[in-house]
C-alpha cells in the first residue's frame, strides 16, 4: 500500500498536499465543497500585525499559463485572526495548521509570531520576506541574506514553533538568501513565492493592475520554482516545502524528487476548487506507476539517480 505520509519538523503529515496561502482563505469556503481534513495542512491567509485593506483595484490580470496579483496582503490582523477565524476554523479542519506572517518591519514580524505562538492550532509558523522593508526603502527583506536572516532571528527568539522562512525568486541568486537562512536558525524553507509581472489593456494602454505590477503564479512558473528547489536542497539541509504551478500529483512527485518534502498547491485551487482533494486521489495511482511505495524516499530522489 503507498505510504503518503511526510514529516516536516517532526510534524507528520498525511501527505504533502498543502494547499498555499493567499488561495485558500481560511478553508472555510473550501470546507463547502469536501472534506478538507483529507489535507495534509494548509497555510491560511497571510497575516499581519495590523488589519489591511490590501491594494488598490483592479487586483487580478488573467495570463495564458496563470494569473498576476496584487491582493496587498489584506486581512483582519493577528488580533483578529486568533480571536475569531482560528476558533472558527477548529470547527471544520481537524489538524493543525500553518500561519503565513507577513510584515513591514522586522518588529512587525516578531510581534505577530510572538501571539501566535501561543496557539495550539498553529503547528508552523511560515513568515513571508517578500514584504516591502518599510525601513529600508521600500526593498524586500527576501531580496537581502542578512535582511532575511535578521527576520528569521527575531521570530526564532519568540517562538517555539517550527519557522519555515518564504523566499521570493525575484533575485539574482536564492541560494545565499536560503543559506543565510539556514545560519540564522530557520528550521526549514518555503520556496517559490510568486514571480514579479505585468499585464496592459491594448485598449487603455495602461497596466491592467492598478499597482501597475503583481506576483505571477500559476503552471507557467513550475519549471522555474523546480529549479529554485533544486538549487536551494543542493545548499541547505532544513526541509523544503515546495511550490509554483504545481497542479497534478505528477507536478507534486516531481518536486519532492527536486527536493521538497512537502509541496503547495496554489493557483489551481481559484480555477478548481477541488484541485487538492483530486491530486490526493491521484497520487497513489501514481505513485504505483512509478514504483514508488513511500513519498518520504523520494525527497530529493533525483540528485542521487
Amino acid at each position: 500500500m503507498a505510504d503518503t505520509k511526510v514529516t516536516l519538523s517532526g510534524w507528520e503529515l498525511d501527505n504533502p498536499v498543502i494547499p498555499a496561502s493567499g488561495t485558500f482563505g481560511y478553508g472555510k469556503e473550501f470546507a463547502q465543497c469536501y472534506d478538507i481534513n483529507c489535507l495534509g495542512t494548509f497555510s491560511f491567509k497571510g497575516t499581519t500585525r495590523e488589519p489591511r485593506f490590501g491594494n488598490p483595484t483592479p487586483r487580478i490580470a488573467e495570463c495564458p499559463a496563470g494569473i498576476i496579483n496584487s491582493v496587498g496582503l489584506q486581512n483582519p490582523g493577528v488580533d483578529h485572526v486568533l480571536a475569531v477565524e482560528l476558533p472558527e476554523m477548529a470547527e471544520y479542519f481537524h489538524k493543525k495548521v500553518i500561519a503565513n506572517v507577513g510584515g513591514f518591519s522586522v518588529e512587525d514580524y516578531a510581534e505577530t509570531c510572538r501571539k501566535l505562538d501561543a496557539c495550539d492550532q498553529v503547528g508552523m509558523l511560515e513568515v513571508n520576506v517578500s514584504c516591502p522593508n518599510v525601513d529600508h526603502g521600500g526593498m524586500t527583506f527576501g531580496v537581502s541574506p542578512e535582511a532575511a536572516a535578521q527576520v528569521t532571528r527575531a521570530v526564532k527568539a519568540v517562538t517555539g514553533k517550527p519557522v519555515y522562512i518564504k523566499l521570493s525568486p525575484n533575485v539574482t541568486d536564492i541560494v545565499p538568501i536560503a543559506k543565510a537562512c539556514e545560519e540564522a536558525g530557520a528550521d526549514g524553507l518555503s520556496l517559490i513565492n510568486t514571480l514579479l509581472g505585468m499585464r496592459i489593456d491594448l485598449r487603455t494602454r495602461k497596466p491592467v493592475i492598478a499597482n501597475r505590477m503583481g506576483g505571477y503564479s500559476g503552471e507557467g512558473i513550475f519549471p522555474v520554482a523546480l529549479r529554485m528547489v533544486w538549487q536551494v536542497y543542493e545548499a541547505v539541509g532544513i526541509p523544503i516545502i515546495g511550490m509554483g504551478g504545481v497542479r497534478s500529483a505528477r507536478d507534486v512527485i516531481e518536486m519532492m524528487l527536486a527536493g521538497a518534502s512537502a509541496v503547495q498547491v496554489g493557483t489551481v485551487n481559484l480555477i478548481d476548487p477541488w484541485a487538492c482533494e483530486k491530486i490526493i486521489g491521484e497520487l497513489p495511482q501514481v505513485m504505483e506507476e512509478y514504483g514508488i511505495v513511500s513519498l518520504r524516499e523520494i525527497i530529493g530522489g533525483a540528485h542521487h539517480g
